[in-house]
């Protein structure tokens, strides 16, 4: 069994701790966290009896193979790097994975180093899209003409999950041009800053295009739920049928099996799928080869779209992708959203 332990022990870190009542291939064996109520809270609530309020101190004790780093996304790179310089082997990290320009450029860096360094946008292993994105990229709805992917939350917040799933249904191919436009300056002074709504005409590899769209004013509304992080969906269109996903249910069409549908209970499927993402975290430590579905240079495509749309919006044209963001690129855009 691998060992893993935790730095945060706030509330996203209980869904990580919570998932390995169904991880096979490794166990909780240390916490960390500064604030000494919380860490035992959480210590006593999945009984880890190893608990640490520094983290160099924890990792240089315990060795962990994989580290949960669940906290606020103001310090990514900070913790990231101390990770990688203490030879951590695998990592897996709260999206979003940068919030500006400046961070973004920080932890690409980080891919040069070996720490393995994953990013938990776990809605790629809810069982259901694993089952709709096999069937779509072993080519049920034929070749992919058209995506269609919306979250009624902000860019920065739910954008990427969105643009993960995108990503996974594609087959991890990588975007090659963004052209978006923004509006609402109400969520720019927050933990998260990003403008509160966001679309964006998505072109990947192969000239498959996309269209995300961001926001409660301008993203669907896709079933009877008031929450605006509940309407997650994506739509891949094909020359054969269709598969939609979204956070109560799914659909597809195909020339072989018609309309066909279900439900789902989003937490059930958050819950495996959160177990999922770790278990695959294992098997990369297992096999360099094999890689995961959300490494870092997976994320690091996907933000760069986030990125690419901000300047977008500013400078009035397309942006070629990758792309090396302008500095000052979140001060710039609070300014014109004002």
């Amino acid at each position: 069994m691998y060992r893993s332990c935790f730095l945060g022990c706030g509330g996203r870190a209980r869904a990580h701790a919570h998932a390995y009542e169904h991880v096979t291939r490794g166990k909780m064996v240390a916490i960390c966290d500064m604030d000494e109520e919380r860490l035992a809270s959480f210590g006593d609530d999945y009984s880890v009896e190893t608990r640490y309020t520094d983290m160099v101190e924890m990792i240089e004790k315990e060795r962990p193979d994989l580290l949960h780093i669940v906290t606020p996304p103001t310090i990514r790179y900070s913790l990231m790097k101390i990770a990688a310089d203490l030879g951590v082997p695998a990592v897996i990290v709260e999206k979003p994975i940068a919030l500006q320009s400046e961070d973004y450029i920080q932890i690409r860096s980080l891919l040069d180093t070996d720490t393995k360094f994953i990013v938990n946008t776990q809605l790629h292993f809810h069982p259901n899209n694993l089952i709709l994105g096999d069937a779509v990229r072993g080519g049920e709805i034929g070749d992919i003409r058209f995506v269609d992917a919306s979250a009624r939350s902000t860019p920065i917040d739910q954008g990427p999950h969105v643009l993960e799933l995108v990503s996974s249904y594609l087959g991890l191919i990588a975007p090659t041009q963004v052209f978006g436009q923004v509006s609402g300056s109400g969520h720019m002074e927050g933990r998260q800053p990003s403008p509160s709504h966001g679309t964006a005409a998505v072109t990947y590899e192969g000239g498959i295009r996309a269209q995300v769209t961001f926001g409660t004013e301008s993203a669907p509304r896709i079933w009877d739920n008031d929450s605006v992080f509940m309407h997650k969906r994506i739509a891949v269109y094909g020359t054969k049928g269709w598969a939609h996903w979204f956070m109560a249910g799914w659909e597809k069409f195909t020339q072989a099996g018609g309309y066909e549908s279900g439900a789902h209970g989003y937490g059930e499927q958050d819950l495996l799928a959160q177990a999922g993402l770790t278990d695959a975290a294992f098997a990369w430590i297992d096999d360099d080869a094999l890689g995961h579905a959300t490494q870092l240079s997976n994320s690091l495509n996907e933000f760069g779209i986030i990125l690419g749309m901000y300047t977008s919006a500013l400078t009035r044209q397309p942006v070629a992708l990758p792309f090396d963001p302008p500095a000052g690129l979140l001060d710039d855009l609070a300014e014109a959203l004002a």
